[in-house]
């Protein structure tokens, strides 16, 4: 995908998204979501910073976090989940659906990979799906697999991942085939994604991804 290929696939899976936040109650939206320690209205919270975080906001934001990202971006998601009601939220997701804008340091895809993961995120556990199109996970993953940020090309070296829904592969060794979308789940260290995946490798892949 080029990057305007990637801005529109990106505004499909907002819009997508918005549509089935739409059906969720009070309970659902604090509900724990795969994210550790974050609900789902954070998670949507999160989402809306995207074409939102200014530079500076950032950069105080990692001052106050003494460095720490993870810390940042949670911390960000928090406070703007507290800010918002979940109904504001989704109205923010669907106004800059189809905006390049996207934060300092970060690569056009880096909004695909999160429009697909953080939708897993939130909807899994209310019992919910939303099928992730083998199309827009193949730069996703692509992406992950080359981002340092994410890390995934050492935490699965000596294994050969391959998706069974598209002309995906990734490393030689031990295979572990899985949809795509699986394989993007647990490249970004979701356990969720291991059920759907199989091969001489899987133990070794539950035993990295757990760690």
């Amino acid at each position: 995908m080029d990057t305007q290929a990637i801005i529109a696939a990106v505004e499909a899976e907002r819009l997508g998204l918005a549509d089935a936040l739409d059906g969720l109650g009070a309970a659902d939206w604090a509900a724990a979501s795969l994210c550790e320690g974050w609900t789902v209205r954070d998670v949507a919270a999160h989402l809306t910073l995207a074409t939102r975080l200014s530079p500076v906001s950032a950069f105080l934001g990692v001052l106050k976090a003494r460095g720490d990202i993870n810390r940042m971006i949670g911390d960000s998601a928090r406070a703007r989940s507290g800010q918002f009601e979940p109904a504001e939220l989704v109205a923010q997701l669907r106004e800059t659906a189809g905006s390049p804008k996207r934060p300092l340091g970060t690569k056009p895809t880096d909004p695909l990979v999160d429009s697909l993961v953080h939708a897993q995120d939130m909807l899994r556990p209310l019992g919910r799906t939303r099928e992730m199109a083998a199309e827009r996970v193949a730069p996703a993953l692509d992406h992950v697999f080359t981002s340092a940020f994410y890390g995934a090309a050492t935490k699965f070296a000596g294994l050969r991942l391959a998706a069974t829904d598209h002309e995906w592969s990734h490393g030689s060794g031990p295979e572990v085939s899985g949809p795509a979308g699986e394989l993007l789940l647990i490249a970004t260290g979701r356990p969720a994604g291991l059920a759907a995946l199989s091969g001489e490798g899987v133990d070794e892949v539950r035993r990295r991804v757990a760690g």
